[in-house]
Formats: structure tokens, C-alpha cells, sequence
């Protein structure tokens, strides 16, 4: 399949959102609100749950499924009151040792006037800082679109997987396409040499696993679930854990 065909498929309708994985994954979910400064974001949601007796904390860029949901969600383009509320999730996780689990579905982070004025890059920064030096396992799970700073600020994690028809992308192909060529008619080859796809990324050793997607996806979830459930075993006691998730990172870029 081609790379733009992926991202078609990543943003296509009916396609299922953080809420669904939630609701079919996780037992005893309690949502949590606001970042206790400005208001609630309803572009992400998550709280506590529980997966096979475990607590954990659950956060996810929710984009919502009917065209009112989607004006409420913002179309998944988090403000920095989502950003700061996903923050003082993953602050009160650590402080209770609960593993974090994150699904990330989202175009970008909102680039609003508004959202500029109070401080949309310092948000996304505090969340990447955060996250790297958080003392409790994080896994980030792509699952529809993963579009530049937006997503990352959910991203920084012991492990990111992909679903197998997601991208991740420092900038979307129509993006990259006006940059370069000045041309909106090249978002194809922008899509193939940005190599936002699950396939490119694991090649390039970016991500940890891909999720296959069958036509029957109630079976991801089961799946899903018991994939998290080892994520969590693995690394609980998991000794020099945010040394190693540095060192994830670190290794990025180098020329082999």
C-alpha cells in the first residue's frame, strides 16, 4: 500500500478514536477534567482505570465521531489546557506508581491565536520534559494521525507503537507538500519521502512494534489488551528506566 494511501486510511471516517480503545480495553474507567488554571479540553480525555486488576493511568487524544462531537473535541487539536491536564495525569501516575498508556490521534496541536497567547509551545515543551523524566512506565500508541509537536507531547515513552494504517509525521504531506515544491499536487510524493508510515518507522527503528489491523477489529482489542498487559510486567520493575528511555531517544539520527 502506498504511503498516501495510509494516510487516507488513518484519516478516514468512522475509523475508531482513543474513547473506543478505552472503553473496550480498559475496566473502571473515571474520566478526569481541567487543567486547574484555565478550562477543561475535551480534545484529550483519560483518568484511571484498570486492566487485569492493574491500575493505570489512561490519556487520549480523542478527534469524536459525529460532527458535533468533533466541533466539542476540536477535531482532536489539543489546546494548552489538554496538554497541562495530560501532565498533571502523568504527575499524579507517577506519584501512585501507575504505568501510563497513551493514545495519540491527532492532525497537530490547535495553532490559534488564543492558544498561542497562553503558551501552546512552552505546554507541549513542558509535557516532553515531563514525560522524559517521568519515574513510571509510559506506552504511546498511535493510532490514526500523529501530526508533529501535537503528537509528540504524547509520545515521549519507554515504547511507541503504530497501528498498521497510522502515521507519524513531523508535518502532514500537504504540509510538506506547499514547503517544498509550492505545490499542493505533490502530496503523494511528500507522503512517501517524509516515511510517516508504521512500516517506514519501525525500519527505521523509531517505533517498537505495528498492530495489524483486521477487517474484524473487535479482535484488536483483545490483542491490544494483552500486549498492554506485558508492556506493564516488562517494565514494572524495569531498573534505570528513565536512563533508558533517554537513551531511546539519544539514538535517533545516528548514521549506522
Amino acid at each position: 500500500m502506498k504511503a498516501i494511501e495510509i494516510v487516507n486510511k488513518a484519516r478516514e471516517r468512522g475509523r475508531a478514536t482513543s474513547k473506543d480503545y478505552i472503553q473496550n480495553i480498559f475496566s473502571d474507567f473515571i474520566e478526569f477534567h481541567g487543567d486547574r488554571s484555565f478550562c477543561d479540553d475535551a480534545a484529550i480525555i483519560g483518568g484511571i482505570a484498570v486492566l487485569d486488576g492493574i491500575p493505570v493511568t489512561v490519556i487520549g487524544i480523542e478527534k469524536g465521531n459525529t460532527t458535533e462531537e468533533k466541533i466539542k473535541r476540536n477535531f482532536g487539536s489539543a489546546h494548552p489546557e489538554g496538554y497541562k491536564k495530560a501532565l498533571r495525569m502523568m504527575k499524579q501516575a507517577e506519584k501512585f506508581k501507575r504505568p501510563v498508556i497513551c493514545f495519540v490521534d491527532t492532525a497537530g496541536a490547535y495553532c490559534g491565536i488564543g492558544a498561542e497567547e497562553r503558551g501552546q509551545g512552552y505546554a507541549i515543551a513542558q509535557n516532553l520534559i515531563g514525560m522524559m523524566t517521568l519515574d513510571t512506565p509510559i506506552l504511546s500508541i498511535l493510532i490514526g494521525e500523529g501530526g508533529s509537536g501535537g503528537a509528540l507531547a504524547l509520545s515521549v515513552a519507554d515504547e511507541v507503537w503504530m497501528m498498521e494504517n497510522s502515521i507519524y509525521s513531523v508535518i502532514s504531506p500537504e504540509g510538506c507538500a506547499s514547503i517544498l515544491w509550492k505545490d499542493t499536487r505533490k502530496v503523494a510524493e511528500a507522503a512517501e519521502c517524509l516515511k510517516i508510515t508504521a512500516r517506514d518507522l519501525l525500519k527505521l527503528e523509531a517505533i517498537e512494534k505495528i498492530i495489524n489491523e483486521p477487517e474484524d477489529f473487535s479482535k484488536v482489542y483483545g490483542k491490544m489488551k494483552k500486549e498492554i498487559s506485558e508492556f506493564i510486567k516488562k517494565y514494572s520493575n524495569e531498573e534505570n528506566l528513565i536512563e533508558k528511555r533517554y537513551n531511546r531517544f539519544r539514538k535517533f539520527g545516528r548514521v549506522k
